[in-house]
Order: C-alpha cells, then structure tokens, then sequence
C-alpha cells in the first residue's frame, strides 16, 4: 500500500484518531514504532518513518511503542483496501487462524493458492504473510502479558506458539525484553476469573443503537441485556481443536470509542477467536466516516451506526432460518424452545445466563420432526437440520473473511434458504458489508416499494456498504 508521507506527517502531528491502524510511525532516533495517536511528544519530521502495517515496522528493525502500544489499534474494514484479499488474510492472520493451520490455512479458507496470497499480501503490506503472522503473535502475546496475570506457558500457547522456548526467544529478540519484564507492570485484575480487554474503534460508535439491536433479539439463558451491558455464553474451539465454554461481558469501553469485554478464563485458549467474535459484533473495524460519506443522506443523522455482526455464525443462520416471514418477537419465542429442548447449561456469575446454544453438530444428528415438534415449520425444520449438516462436516463456514460468494451459493442450495435468508446470513453471520435482503419486509416498507427487483434498483447506489443502508432503513421505520 502507498503511503503519502506529507499526508502520514499531518496526520501524525494532527494525532488525527481517523488514521489509527491505517498506518504506524517509525522513530528513527530510538527505533520506536508508534500509532499516529501516540500521546509522547512528535518526532521530527526527518526521523519519521511511515508503514502500512506493524508487521513492516517491525521488519525495518522498530520496536513497538510502551506508551501508545501499537496491538491496540483499530483495525480495518475489509471493503477499505484496495485489495480485499490481503485485507481478508490479515484478519484471519490477526485472528489465529495462522497460527493454528499456518498460511496454508488462511490461503484455504480464501480459496487461493499460498503463492497467488503472498503476492498478493506483499503488494499490500510489505511483508510476507509469515513475516505478518509473527509479529501479529507477538503482539497478541505483549498484550496478554500487559493486561493480563496468564502464566507465560498460557500466554505462548494462546497466542499461537507451539514452543514456549521459542517464543521467550523471539520475544526477546524483537523486543530486546523478557517476557516477565511486562508482566512486574500489568495491573491486577478484579477478579480471577475473568480476563479485560478495551478493544479500540473509530468515532462516531453509537454503542447504544447496537445495544438496542441485540437487546430485541436476545435470547432467553443464551443472552442477557442490562443496562449498557451484554453478558451472553459462548461456545468456541480452542487453537489444539478441542471444544470450549464460558461467558462474555461487553460494556462501552471507559474511556473513548470501543468496547470493554471480560472474556471466562475458561475461553483463555481461543482468546484470539473470542476477540475476533468480539470485533465482528460490534463491528469495531468499521470506517464510519467512509460509510456515511458514500451513503449520504440516507446516514446524515445517524453516522455512528454500525453493522451487528455474530458471536457464532451457526446460531446466527439457525435464528436468521426461524425468522423468516414471522416476527422479531416469534422468532425468539421459537429459538428459545430449541435452546431449552437442545442446548446445554452452563454455569456463569449471570443469572440471565445459564445456557449455551445447540452445537451444529447436535442439531445434526436431529431428524427433522424433532424439531418441528416444538411448532417450528416443518420447511424450516428441514432446513435447519441441513444447515447443521453442513456446518458439521465442514462444507460450509459462517464466519467473517470467508469466500462470501462461494458461501452465499452453498447456502441457497440447501432446503428452504432462498435468497433473503442468505443475504441475511451473509449480513451477519459472514458479516459481509455489501449484503443485501433486497426482499425484506421492512427494506421494502422504508423503501416503498412492492418488488426486491426495484429495491435492488434504488441500492445500486449504495455499494459496497449495502448492509450498512439495511440498518439505517431499518432504524428510520423505528424513529
């Protein structure tokens, strides 16, 4: 990615919160890269250097920063790069994906091949997907051990590295710092069986629109809304596959825009996964001023709207399934009797929590009159079991950075998923910023119109933040 360096320079002085995560500063008087947020006092303008990613800081030889901490940094969009691939591969990097399957993996999951993917990424970043990956593990392990009291062993591990010895030794060499030097300033919890983390967005974040989405929608002991908190369970694999269960608590993050999340310590090996969860809900990548400017008046009044993603991608379509052609109300009423008939319990401080959704493997094994029995429509109990077959033997991922045409087809040739549930899926399961149920009642209703054709007419306009425009049609029938 080019970079303007008068551009990154204004910036920098500017501390102008728009370009955090765009790209990082290198000092070359100290070897310290910074964000262009960082609060120490500006470099000048000759010992600045300027990268697209930390990966390609850390690769000229730069430190990262103790004071601005560079792992904090909002991430970004995927429909913001000019190469959507290589933005999709670093998310899935940052997310652990790497350090479970290696670039192979990332590249599988894209449908590329290792070689086009490293062209690509270095065309991008400036680094090879290897180089990216290290320094993304890195990173991850610095925070766990700042914001964290996990054993170094847990910290290693959870952060992707199958080798404590190697990690004390690159950390070492990259930071010029044990790992235990961290650890004598992180502050002590509150508690021990929860682990904090402030996960950083861009302004505007209107925190309360998304609460109230997901307060509507909340399901009875999976889910819990109370005040300006949202306490769910959480059922997730761990990076060695095995499966694991615990409880999230996510408030407005104590100081700027963002989130604060308590994560089970249960969840600790998958805590890149549950971040990840964690972003995508609250779509904290999001670039809100790009989205509004290209929707226009359509956002004019309501720029910090954002885009709810899914904590689990199953649960999400399950319940996208169980909406169709009823209400918002029904459809929990539904999906609450298939968690109190198939979910598991599930022991959290939370007396709202007390269940975990049905695995797509137990819906699997189901035939589909058991799940009818429970006054679901036959159609949609057939599509359901489908959907989990799929899920279960692999065929189908439903979570963000996949082949989104590749899984949107998948999807509508499973029984009973037509083409609104599988835009909607891709809405928030796929979490797929471009999405569109051009057929949905209340997409009609604020468009007035009578036909999905003229509404996909009327949204050619707002590509490719077409699922952005859904949730202001949507809020503006509420106002």
């Amino acid at each position: 990615m080019d970079l303007d360096a008068d551009a990154c320079f204004r910036a920098t002085r500017a501390r102008d919160a728009r370009f955090d995560g765009r790209f990082f500063v290198g000092i070359t008087s100290t070897r310290i890269y910074c964000r262009p947020v960082c609060g120490a006092r500006p470099a000048r303008r000759e010992n600045q250097r300027y990268f697209a990613s930390a990966a390609a800081a850390e690769g000229a030889g730069f430190r990262p920063c103790l004071l601005c901490r560079p792992e904090l940094a909002p991430g970004l969009a995927l429909v913001d790069a000019s190469r959507q691939l290589a933005r999709a591969a670093a998310s899935l990097i940052d997310d652990g994906l790497a350090g479970e399957g290696g670039v192979a993996a990332v590249a599988s999951r894209l449908g590329v091949t290792d070689r086009h993917l490293r062209r690509v990424f270095e065309a991008e970043y400036g680094v090879t997907p290897v180089a990216y990956a290290q320094t993304a593990r890195l990173l991850l392990a610095k925070r766990l051990l700042t914001d964290t009291q996990m054993p170094v062993t847990e910290v290693a591990l959870a952060a992707g590295f199958g080798s404590v010895r190697r990690f004390n030794t690159l950390f070492a060499d990259r930071y010029r710092l044990q790992p235990t030097a961290l650890r004598r300033t992180a502050p002590r919890p509150s508690a021990v069986d929860f682990h904090r983390f402030v996960l950083a967005t861009r302004s505007p974040f209107d925190f309360g629109r998304l609460l109230a989405f997901f307060a509507a929608r909340s399901l009875a002991g999976v889910e819990q809304v109370e005040g300006r908190r949202l306490r769910r369970s959480l059922a997730i694999s761990g990076a060695d596959g095995r499966p694991l269960a615990g409880w999230i608590d996510v408030r407005p993050a104590p100081r700027g825009p963002g989130i604060e999340a308590r994560i089970d310590v249960r969840l600790a090996p998958a805590l890149p996964r549950v971040l990840a969860a964690c972003k995508a809900a609250f779509d904290l990548d999001c670039q809100p001023q790009a989205v509004a400017g290209h929707l226009g008046e359509l956002a004019a009044a309501r720029h910090g709207l954002r885009l709810p993603g899914a904590f689990d991608g199953f649960e999400t379509a399950v319940r996208t399934i169980l909406g169709q052609q009823v209400s918002v109300k029904a459809a929990r009423t539904l999906a609450g009797r298939l968690v109190e008939r198939f979910g598991m319990p599930i022991d959290t401080p939370f007396a709202g929590v007390r269940s975990l959704f049905p695995a797509a493997a137990v819906l699997a094994d189901c035939a589909p009159s058991e799940i009818a029995a429970l006054g679901i429509i036959a159609a949609r109990a057939q599509a359901i079991v489908a959907l989990a077959r799929a899920v279960a033997e692999g065929n189908i991922l439903l979570s963000p950075n996949v082949n989104v045409d590749d899984a949107i087809a998948k999807l509508r040739e499973l029984p009973g998923i037509g083409e609104w549930t599988a835009q909607a899926i891709a809405m928030r399961a796929l979490h797929w910023p471009d999405a569109f149920p051009a057929g949905d009642a209340g997409v009609l209703k604020a468009l007035k119109q009578r036909q999905a054709m003229q509404a996909t007419r009327i949204a050619e306009q707002w590509r490719p933040w077409r699922a952005y425009a859904v949730m202001h049609l949507w809020t503006a029938l509420e106002e």
